[in-house]
């Protein structure tokens, strides 16, 4: 396991740290503090406590009309841990924005061993048989440090949240992760706030103060 620095040290685009390795005992160190891996093959293993911070407080998901209905038709159904393995390798595909290759091989190693410890779930998102969204992360302390997602069907990325945010408040979780800024995650909910006021949501015994 690497020591960390104090990630409110972190430089002005968030990067903390640089090297180290990806085993448990590291990254949920690293999560316990507010801090994810994320590099590509060009790069050794760095280390993000960016400020300010994306986040998705449960009860501030904005579900249109739109997407509820879409969830109400027949033929979808969402699952909770089913099929973690067909999820990560589906959010690691090359995308048509250029995302997904940060996925590395020894990334989703790393995760699957989180996976069979209890710390890194799923949420899929089923049409029929077919596997059309999901979305993995790590869950601590009441929050859950979203990684990644994909869809393969037209909203189908919106009905894992959705599904996800409704585990959130069965279990009262304090709140979502989102990393970085997106005005797609803006527009269901999300917004930023300090690096600082995120750390304290990391705090045993907050309850999740705006």
């Amino acid at each position: 396991m690497i020591q960390f620095p104090d990630p409110e040290t972190a430089n002005e685009d968030g990067l903390l740290a640089i090297g180290g390795n990806l085993e448990p005992e590291t990254l949920m160190n690293a999560y316990r503090r507010g801090i994810f891996p994320w590099f590509d093959k060009t790069t050794p293993i760095l280390w993000w406590a960016p400020d300010p911070r994306m986040v998705l407080f449960p009860g501030e998901f904005h579900c249109s009309r739109r997407l509820a209905r879409r969830m109400r038709q027949p033929g979808w159904r969402f699952s909770w841990d089913e099929d973690f393995e067909a999820v990560i390798h589906a959010c690691a595909e090359p995308r048509g924005d250029g995302n997904g290759t940060w996925l590395l091989p020894e990334m989703i190693a790393a995760y699957r061993r989180l996976h069979a410890l209890g710390f890194a779930h799923s949420v899929e998102v089923w049409f029929g048989q077919e596997l059309a969204g999901g979305l993995y992360g790590v869950l601590h302390g009441g929050v859950f440090f979203a990684e990644s997602m994909f869809h393969r069907r037209t909203d189908a990325s919106k009905m894992a949240l959705a599904h996800l945010v409704h585990q959130a408040m069965a279990m009262s979780w304090k709140v979502i992760d989102c990393q970085f800024h997106t005005g797609h995650l803006q527009r269901l909910g999300a917004r930023t706030i300090s690096r600082r006021a995120f750390l304290e949501l990391l705090r045993p015994g907050n309850a999740g103060a705006r």
